[in-house]
């Protein structure tokens, strides 16, 4: 993660799509009909780059279910000291209202509001006219998030279950990289597009909110239709939830909560050891991403199954084994992760994961800790924990129920 006061500005532009604004009905069952990151038979898979673009407005925030982008940029900003309590209320509300309407014009080809706390279009924050290049291509979406600090800085209801994370044994983590009252994630399939979207979108912000960190991330080359690997050369997002299962397990009244960490893997030491051993601390086989004993990706995962000898086909320490659903009453998280590579000393993991409540993620990383032979390879360095706030349907702002 890089802590930032500003974002460069990059070059770019093309005129958004008009679209029709989506009744709360309608929405829905777009996002149902739509190909999704939750997926029976494509549960990790990303879409191939190109369209469709997804829409800004809805019941839902998109850049959650919706399928997963090759680039991600994840910023986290503070609010003002100057603008808490009831001033700090209006402040935000009047930067919702800013960003709500740049990328309702771009992403939806909204027309622009008389509103007096509208600001430029994004199109115009970059360039004096000139829109973003290919941001509806660039399948762009922004998705936006809350700390824990910030409702008792604005002095509002909190959500139940956003509260900080709880320290875990191995963590290395710096604070100057990590929380954040206010969390933004940008993907796309353009680098370029996310990078001059949390541009434009923190100029908007004025002097309320103030850049912490950023981090950004990306999807190894991948043919359409097949799972990205990680550094580690394993099939990486290959269990996450149905779409049924994501209704259960992800969204609460059209909100979630996302888990930030960023992971640093020592990915010359683990590609010293052999192949069967790498298979064996990961769980699957490194060609096909069959489960251990299993011969295809999406085979079940039966970490009880047994040998003749009585051995366990899945190792009692390996990574799937502690990282399995049935280990928590089959509740699950949604994992849209992304590598990063800062260096040759510094490549790793943008684990960004929703949930219905952060404790599951607690549960599991404590369960890693100790029983994960993965966790010799790996360290947790950042760390940010949000609620995602429901989406902005027509005629309202992001936050409107929050900041009510």
């Amino acid at each position: 993660m890089t802590a930032h006061a500003s974002f460069p500005t990059p070059d770019g532009a093309s005129d958004p799509v008009r679209r029709d604004v989506l009744t709360r009905a309608a929405a829905l069952g777009v996002l149902a009909a739509t190909a999704s990151a939750c997926t029976d038979d494509a549960r990790s898979r990303p879409a191939a780059a190109g369209p469709p673009a997804f829409r800004f407005r809805g019941p839902r925030q998109a850049g959650v279910t919706t399928p997963q982008q090759t680039s991600a940029l994840v910023t986290a900003y503070d609010l003002a000291p100057e603008v808490q309590g009831a001033d700090g209320v209006r402040a935000l509300k009047e930067v919702f209202g800013r960003w709500t309407r740049a990328l309702a014009e771009t992403l939806d080809g909204e027309l622009p509001s008389p509103s007096p706390v509208r600001g430029k279009g994004i199109a115009e924050e970059i360039s004096e006219g000139a829109p973003i290049e290919g941001a509806g291509k660039a399948r762009l979406t922004a998705t936006v998030a809350i700390g824990p600090r910030l409702p008792r800085l604005l002095c509002v209801a909190a959500p139940g279950a956003l509260r900080e994370l709880p320290p875990f044994p191995d963590d290395r983590l710096d604070p100057a990289f990590g929380g954040g009252d206010l969390l933004l994630q940008l993907c796309a399939d353009d680098p370029r597009v996310t990078t001059a979207t949390a541009s434009a979108l923190t100029r908007l912000a004025g002097s309320t909110l103030r850049p912490r960190w950023r981090q950004t991330g990306s999807l190894a080359p991948t043919p359409a239709g097949q799972t990205p690997r990680n550094h580690l050369g394993f099939k990486d997002g290959t269990a996450n939830p149905t779409p049924k299962e994501c209704e259960r397990w992800v969204w609460s009244d059209d909100a979630t909560y996302l888990v930030v960490r960023r992971i640093h893997i020592d990915v010359a030491g683990f590609a010293r050891l052999g192949t069967r051993r790498q298979e064996e601390i990961i769980g699957r086989h490194k060609a096909s991403g069959a489960p251990l004993g299993q011969r295809h990706e999406h085979d079940d995962v039966d970490i009880f199954a047994k040998t003749p000898q009585g051995r366990y086909v899945i190792p009692p320490r390996s990574h799937v084994r502690a990282a399995s659903p049935r280990l928590d009453s089959g509740a699950r998280m949604l994992r849209r992760g992304y590598g990063y590579d800062a260096g040759p000393e510094d490549r790793g993991l943008l684990f960004l994961a929703f949930m219905r409540d952060p404790a599951l993620f607690a549960r599991v990383q404590h369960r890693m800790t100790a029983t994960d032979d993965l966790s010799r390879f790996i360290e947790h360095r950042g760390s940010a924990v949000a609620y995602v706030l429901p989406g902005a349907l027509p005629g309202e702002d992001l936050g409107a129920r929050l900041l009510a």
